[in-house]
């Protein structure tokens, strides 16, 4: 089998300017506007960076950096850049460029532009944003030009446009009679080139390889023209759509490739071949005494005079070797070495004993370089990855670091958890290395829930699992952080399930408890008990009831409580402080007694008398016949809310809670005479000197004897007689 390559494969410079600017550039709040290049392959090495590809201007964020294609834009983009801050970085192809000027300054002076091109490709989208005034498109020569009649035009084509298409625009423009017409044909000269080339291999080809995007203007044109000249046109995205099978009945076959096409992906092609068959190879060196137009050959010699020198044919082999930039190593290729010297610089090294390659000293793998170690090991042998082609740059610590990446990989691949820093972001996640692994985290495996601001999560820590690993051409792991939390989440929300579970067999209604207080809120503790969050209600710390929670119990101190409350199903527990505390009524026995003195401040008044606050939960009733000797219609008439008084106690009935008191039994009678006013008040003040406010009747003792009143069969009475109400008990 013969093959015929194109010369012309691979980059045109304004798309190599586009590519490299794009994989050298800071990737952070970088966008481009739309994709770079139509190839697949090289888009997404520019989206695994980082570089975040939109549409529309409107998606780049104000302050950001926009990198323009080698399609160009319209005027006005620049001048909405400008007016929101945006840097621009234009990798126009100089021919664009060109063609820009052109069309503006014909529409400038009036004419009327013609653009020979498609409609929707964004280079002729971006020439029609040069014009002022009228524009027309013209993608074919069977189209409408009767606007143009009359009418002083200037014709002008998309750089990637076909040169025999343009002909015949160019033609029939003339026919439909424009007042003048300027014709100026813009199509790029490797365009042009790249179009005659396949038409020559097609010429001669059994079959034709058209390697490229498969939405690649330039390339599909290759593909039309070969299509006129060759009856089997295959067009290949890239190597992956490649089966000898397609081509292993044919003896001759060509191999052109796009403006847009990548050199690798070409070698990869030739190499295939190759591969699938080595008659390929044999035979294309075998006939190196051919002459060059039947051998495989650069497309320029296809046309070479047979009676060149045989030494000078190119062969497949050095075909592939000049795509690879003329190095037969390839980037990431591990190979085993001997060493053949050792210098100050580092060791020298001999690939299949073909000249000597230095290995810098600190790509050795070694803690620190030593000149007279390495000279005893001359004659080893050593593994070595190649970190670079031009020049050729060998590395011992590469394979080291390989190695731990493929141990390294194996536990991931296993399900093992992985930590990377996010590098950059795009509109579809987060992006981030591990090794020489590019790592892809899809937004929606961050975390559960939408992650707005990806831009924020740069340079954080993520941890991951593998959901994919790819190793075909690109090395790339496909994972995910949000497996990870939710599993966390599950076995937290497991665990403490299991806890509450425990916790709720550990208690019943009626247990006495230890719990520290946690928080406090205006209704109540929030206490742990045992881990658990329990409820003590305000009206459940005290029997005499407080305002606040903190009169009675204090944050961070540990109390006894009594549980009055489960509920299971909502995980609720009730607590209570106050049911471990003495009611104030049972122990008011040890503070009053029938026939004490009191003291007391009145808190609320009725008709039929008067209640005395003695202590917090202790009132007594003072009737209205024990407030004064005199007859009172009503109590207000000489008492008052807040007064304090001091009164004798009449009964006292502790089971029953219940204390009545008389005031007019510490008065004298009416009948009685006054002592001295200065007398009584000194002996006020004693009584009330003394401790507490028990009183007993010796106090009196200078005074009448005092006697318990029925007045009106009344006998002692609480509040809870007086209103019926039973609570206190």
């Amino acid at each position: 089998m013969k093959v015929y390559v194109a010369e012309h494969c691979g980059f045109c410079t304004g798309v190599k300017k586009a590519v490299d600017t794009a994989l050298s550039v800071p990737a952070e709040n970088t966008y481009v506007l739309g994709e770079l290049i139509h190839n697949e392959d090289v888009t997404s090495r520019i989206r695994a960076r980082g570089l975040i590809i939109v549409e529309r201007l409107e998606e780049v964020p104000d302050g950001a950096t926009l990198l323009i294609r080698s399609h160009g834009v319209g005027k006005a983009i620049y001048s909405a850049c400008e007016a929101r801050g945006i840097r621009v970085i234009d990798c126009t192809c100089s021919f664009v460029r060109r063609t820009q000027k052109l069309v503006e300054e014909a529409s400038v002076n009036g004419r009327t532009v013609a653009i020979a091109g498609h409609r929707e490709h964004p280079e002729v989208v971006g020439l029609v944003g040069w014009c002022a005034g009228e524009a027309f498109v013209f993608d074919d020569a069977e189209d409408d030009f009767s606007p143009l009649g009359g009418k002083d035009v200037v014709l002008v084509s998309q750089t990637t446009f076909s040169v025999q298409r343009f002909s015949k625009i160019a033609e029939n423009i003339q026919k439909v009679r424009p007042k003048t017409v300027e014709i100026f044909q813009t199509i790029c000269y490797t365009t042009v080139c790249r179009q005659k080339e396949t038409e020559r291999i097609a010429r001669q080809a059994d079959a034709v390889l058209v390697i490229g995007g498969l939405n690649s203007s330039n390339t599909n044109k290759l593909g039309e023209i070969a299509s006129q000249y060759c009856e089997r046109v295959i067009r290949l995205k890239n190597a992956d759509d490649f089966k000898y099978e397609n081509i292993k009945n044919f003896k001759r076959v060509g191999v052109v490739a796009g403006a847009s096409t990548p050199d690798w992906q070409t070698s990869e092609v030739l190499s295939k071949m190759a591969e699938n068959n080595a008659e390929v190879q044999n035979e294309t060196v075998a006939q190196a005494q051919e002459p060059v137009a039947e051998e495989t050959v650069k497309a320029e010699a296809v046309e070479a005079p047979a009676a060149e020198a045989a030494d000078e044919k190119p062969t497949m082999a050095k075909v592939i070797e000049g795509m690879d930039r003329e190095t037969p190593y390839k980037r990431g290729q591990l190979l085993t070495v001997k060493i053949v010297s050792a210098k100050d610089e580092g060791a020298y090294v001999s690939v299949s004993g073909k000249g000597e390659i230095l290995v810098e000293k600190s790509e050795l793998d070694c803690e620190e370089y030593d000149r007279a170690a390495y000279a005893e090991k001359v004659g080893d042998s050593i593994d070595v990855m190649v970190v670079d082609t031009k020049p050729v740059k060998l590395s011992e610590k590469a394979v080291k670091k390989v190695k731990e990446e493929e141990a390294l990989l194996k536990d991931v691949e296993e399900g093992k958890e992985f930590t990377v820093v996010c590098t950059g972001f795009n509109k579809g996640g987060l992006t981030a290395e591990l090794g020489t692994y590019a790592v892809f985290v899809p937004a929606r495996e961050i975390r559960a829930g939408y992650v707005k601001e990806l831009d924020k999560m740069v340079g954080k820590k993520l941890r991951l699992k593998m959901l994919e690993i790819r190793r075909e051409r690109r090395k790339e792991i496909i994972a995910s952080q949000r497996v990870i939390l939710e599993a966390e989440k599950a076995a937290r929300e497991a665990a403490k399930a299991e806890k509450e579970a425990a916790f709720f067999d550990s208690i019943a209604v009626g247990d006495v408890v230890e719990g520290k207080v946690e928080r406090v809120t205006s209704f109540g503790a929030f206490v742990s008990v045992k881990g658990f969050d329990c409820l003590a209600h305000i009206s459940d710390l005290s029997w005499t009831g407080v305002k606040e929670v903190t009169d009675v119990l204090e944050i961070g101190k540990t109390y006894s409580f009594k549980v009055l409350k489960i509920d299971r199903e909502n995980k609720k527990v009730s607590i209570g402080y106050k049911q471990l505390q003495p009611r104030p009524w049972d122990t008011a026995a040890e503070r009053y007694a029938e026939g004490d003195i009191v003291h007391g401040k009145v808190v609320r008044i009725v008709p039929f008398g008067a209640f005395v606050e003695l202590e917090k939960g202790i009132d007594g009733l003072v009737h209205v016949s024990q407030i004064s000797h005199e007859w009172l219609e009503n109590p207000t008439s000489v008492l008052t809310i807040g007064e304090e008084v001091d009164a004798k106690v009449l009964a006292f009935d502790p089971e029953a809670h219940k204390i009545t008191l008389s005031i007019k039994a510490l008065q004298p009678r009416p009948w009685q005479e006054p002592r001295d006013r200065d007398e009584q008040r000194e002996g006020g003040e004693r009584r009330r000197q003394r401790k507490g406010s028990r009183r007993t009747a010796s106090d009196y003792a200078d005074e009448e004897e005092y006697r318990e009143w029925s007045d009106g069969n009344f006998g002692g009475a609480s509040i809870a007689d007086l209103l019926g109400n039973d609570d206190n008990k």
